[in-house]
């Protein structure tokens, strides 16, 4: 008896920490310093022990089109546009190690300078 319940003990606990894992957005995405109507700059991190993103896109809503962002020096990823930018943003990414995503929404049209947003998971 006691194995199976330590068997029961022990899956129980790798459940737990399973669905404690998956509840942490995979990425988040920071309104940096700068960032306005026209430009927008992102701080954005990946929770992926070993890996990076290496192309970030911006699609604005109600088009088709993406958008490639550029990281600067300081590692923040950063879009520049002569009209408004349109909002709530898509993102899709690419990371060093191939991994590829996208998110729907995740910056809102009325976006706040310092504040993170996380993907709807």
């Amino acid at each position: 008896m006691a194995s199976s319940s330590s068997r029961m003990l022990a899956a129980a606990a790798l459940a737990a920490l399973f669905v404690g894992a998956m509840c942490e957005a995979p990425v988040t995405f920071t309104v940096e310093k700068g960032s306005d109507e026209k430009n927008l700059a992102l701080s954005i991190k990946y929770n992926k022990e070993g890996d990076s993103m290496a192309e970030v896109e911006l699609k604005e809503h109600g088009s088709n089109e993406w958008l490639a962002l550029k990281k600067n020096g300081d590692g923040v990823w950063e879009i520049k546009s002569d009209k408004p930018l349109k909002g709530p943003f898509n993102f899709r990414f690419v990371s060093e190690k191939g991994m590829r995503n996208v998110f729907d929404d995740v910056v809102p049209a009325e976006f706040k300078v310092g504040t993170t947003y996380k993907p709807e998971e």
